[in-house]
């Protein structure tokens, strides 16, 4: 995952040319810029999204604030972004639901690619099965065999998070198991449910339960990305446990309404790979649990194309809907 890091960021490095973007957008940006987060505050699109703000403005010269528009897992916020002046002043900031939720219902009320520019898909990071301390388990193999015996049940942030189908992709269509899903208002109420015994089992984003596993909290099973991560390296990648190729990823991206000019979103990608190059925010993000992405316009536009096939493929398999 690391080498894969880089290689984007080296190729965001070709595009980072500030002066000569900047030439190209006189007057840009005469005011402050809003990044609105699709999410309530504390999830990993609002952590990044601050990460951002500061040294946005600081590169920028200029306010950028950040205003949080939760609801119907990021639709809401989508939406109004998706309608809102083409300008390079209003941003959206979200997550990997947003490749999800069009997948899940003809009701998400923007299309990803037509209504969007994409900008740069920020950061990832990995999502964490996790055991109540109590479960007499020691890895996913361990789980994956008492399913088949016992009722168990896994808590998420909600119903059609990568998390959720990151989790019903291995429990039903590669393991064949049921396991039963129990969706939470966030991350956190997701793990603490796993810690109090309310239900066996947890899929979340990394950094929701990073700091509970390094305490001995939770019991952390395996990590959903193609390889082990460096916050967590004894935890073993799902691939790892007997499923070659699985590989999900809650990732956060940073788009502008369609017809934003192409200078202004040029400009906007240049300086977020520059960000990510800085020593100090690469810190911020590993410590946060996240690993940096970056890259072209071209490299977030296909990235994002790729999710979005995948999580159809996805959503049609398993049969999820939205909850």
């Amino acid at each position: 995952m690391i080498q894969r890091r880089q290689a984007l960021l080296a190729m965001g490095a070709i595009y980072a040319a500030p002066r000569t973007a900047g030439s190209q957008t006189p007057g840009w940006p005469a005011r402050p810029l809003k990044l609105v987060v699709a999410f309530a505050p504390g999830g990993p699109a609002d952590i990044i999204a601050r990460f951002l703000s500061q040294r946005l403005s600081e590169r920028l010269k200029q306010t950028v604030v950040v205003e949080n528009r939760a609801g119907a897992g990021g639709n809401v916020a989508a939406q109004a972004v998706s309608r809102a002046e083409p300008d390079g002043y209003t941003l959206l900031v979200t997550t990997s639901a947003f490749a999800v939720n069009p997948a899940l219902s003809r009701k998400a009320g923007y299309d990803p690619v037509k209504d969007f520019s994409t900008i740069s898909i920020v950061a990832g990071t990995p999502n964490l099965l996790l055991a109540s301390p109590t479960l007499p388990v020691q890895n996913l193999r361990d789980v994956l065999r008492l399913a088949k015996t016992e009722s168990l049940s896994y808590s998420t942030a909600r119903g059609g998070t990568t998390p959720h189908l990151s989790a019903e992709y291995l429990f039903k269509s590669l393991a064949k198991v049921n396991v039963v899903h129990a969706p939470y208002s966030g991350g956190s109420p997701a793990v603490t449910a796993v810690m109090g015994n309310q239900v066996q089992l947890a899929s979340v984003a990394l950094p929701a339960a990073v700091t509970l596993v390094k305490a001995e909290k939770v019991k952390p099973l395996a990590v959903t990305s193609a390889q082990r991560v460096a916050t967590l390296p004894d935890v073993p990648t799902v691939a790892e446990m007997g499923f070659p190729g699985f590989n999900f990823e809650t990732w956060v991206a940073v788009l502008a309404p369609a017809k934003t000019p192409a200078e202004i979103v040029a400009r906007i990608n240049s300086e977020l790979n520059l960000i990510l190059f800085i020593p100090e925010f690469q810190q911020q993000l590993a410590q946060a649990g996240f690993s940096p992405i970056g890259g072209s316009l071209n490299k977030a536009a296909d990235y994002l194309k790729t999710e979005l096939v995948k999580y159809a493929r996805v959503v049609k398999e398993t049969g999820v809907t939205a909850e």
